[in-house]
């Protein structure tokens, strides 16, 4: 039995696909093994969103032909999709394998070991596809993930917007939504092996169903999975704000099960540098998706992303971006200083601001949340919630069991044994650390 070594690198829907990839390994005969695991192969699903990403991905390549010059080194992924041509030359790498032939990797691997055939790797060839002609969603699924508590269901692939500063439409292709039967169908089977939270995501999930014949809106596949039996918790991925409508965000109200943990992506609080990013939304129209899910849920949670140091980003921009995002009050910002993208319409324009003048700002931003996010914190002191055990934790010589409220607040109560993957309704207590609450069983 040879053994495979996985390392995933980027966001939930390469986490997904690399355990779609294990169990397809494991059911063609293969081992899986730690990737510091001396293994026979070592596939890399790799990430293209940033330079840094881009670097990540080669070094995992390489210290994995470093471990073991023997091994198979396969390249999986987006950092494949968008330089297949440069790293086709690396002779560390022996396969590489597109988007949309992850579900092809079995017989590929068993294909070169039977054949060890070089131009299995030609990009010419069957396993890097030109991703914007694929029109067919890549069907393969999960039946157990490594986090047992949380199951992810990919949804969708590819995006349609092309934001000037986005690689991931030339990555991952044109929209293309999995049919809700296939959806229903794994969830059910995730729920049957003992999964109570079940997460939508996908590349663009905004645009979930808006391929299809008959086009159908994201809210409707979301109220069936609510509806089907065990599925105790509903969470969905990052939306868009033009998706945000009453009706959405009333419908979404209704269903017990969902989790008002919102990550809307914002990338700039200034309308001028939204235009230059080609985001389809203004300032005024995100807030005004704010407003909606407040209106409908209690202390709802809401998480963003923002760039920092767009090329047309001036001071003024920033300040007043700065000031929209504090204005907001979210519960957490995700924030990255901008990566300049080949291929994109931002990697022509000018960029006014070395790395130094964009860390500055990340750290700005970052510095302006932390009491945004103490003061959310705190609200929720006294409130009853549901926490979804996964794990153990330690604190000055206690110790207790950790999980997630449905709001994502980390809580940790004292330790009961054999507690993972159930869900206990506990108070809100004090904090344990500045991102943990303790909290007293209900």
């Amino acid at each position: 039995m040879k053994k495979v070594a996985f390392h995933t690198l980027g966001c939930k829907v390469n986490i997904y696909e690399t355990e779609a990839m294990q169990e397809l390994m494991q059911r063609a005969g293969y081992s899986i093994v730690d990737f510091n695991d001396k293994a026979d192969i070592y596939v890399v699903n790799t990430c293209s969103v940033t330079n840094m990403a881009d670097r990540k991905s080669r070094q995992m390549l390489h210290k994995a032909k470093k471990d073991n010059p023997e091994a198979i080194v396969v390249a999986v992924g987006c950092y494949v999709q968008a330089a297949a041509k440069s790293i086709k030359q690396d002779e560390k790498i022996d396969i590489i394998i597109g988007n949309n032939m992850k579900n092809k990797i079995a017989d590929i691997i068993n294909n070169y070991y039977e054949h060890q055939d070089p131009d299995i790797v030609d990009i010419s060839g069957d396993f890097v596809l030109d991703i914007s002609k694929i029109k067919e969603y890549e069907e393969f699924r999960v039946l157990k993930h490594k986090e047992h508590t949380r199951a992810f269901i990919k949804i969708q692939d590819g995006c349609n917007q092309f934001c000037s500063y986005c690689i991931i439409p030339y990555t991952r292709g044109r929209v293309r939504s999995r049919s809700i039967e296939e959806i229903e169908k794994e969830v059910r089977e995730l729920v049957n092996v003992g999964y109570k939270e079940v997460v939508l995501t996908g590349i663009h999930i905004s645009s979930y169903g808006l391929d299809f014949e008959e086009p159908i809106e994201l809210i409707e596949l979301v109220e069936r999975v609510a509806k089907i039996e065990g599925v105790k918790r509903l969470r969905i991925s990052s939306l868009e704000p033009r998706v945000v409508t009453e009706e959405f965000v009333k419908r979404l109200s209704k269903l017990e099960n969902f989790c008002p943990h919102f990550h809307l992506s914002l990338q700039s609080g200034s309308d001028s540098t939204l235009k230059a990013m080609s985001r389809r939304y203004n300032a005024f129209e995100f807030k005004e998706g704010v407003r909606l899910i407040r209106k409908y849920f209690n202390m709802p949670a809401l998480t963003t992303d923002i760039i920092a140091g767009f090329p047309s980003e001036t001071e003024d921009d920033f300040i007043e971006s700065l000031e929209y995002i504090k204005a907001i009050e979210f519960f957490e910002l995700h924030v990255f200083p901008y990566s300049k993208r080949e291929g994109t319409k931002a990697a022509a324009m000018k960029e006014t601001l070395g790395n130094k003048d964009k860390t500055r700002r990340v750290n700005l931003l970052l510095v302006m949340q932390k009491p945004i996010t103490r003061k959310f914190l705190e609200a929720k002191l006294g409130c009853e919630v549901e926490v979804l055990i996964e794990g153990e934790f330690e604190h000055e010589g206690e110790r207790y069991i950790l999980g997630h409220s449905k709001e994502y607040i980390k809580v940790a109560l004292p330790y009961i044994k054999a507690a993972r993957n159930t869900i206990i309704n506990a108070e809100l207590k004090s904090f344990i650390q500045d991102d943990i609450i303790l909290a007293e069983r209900l």
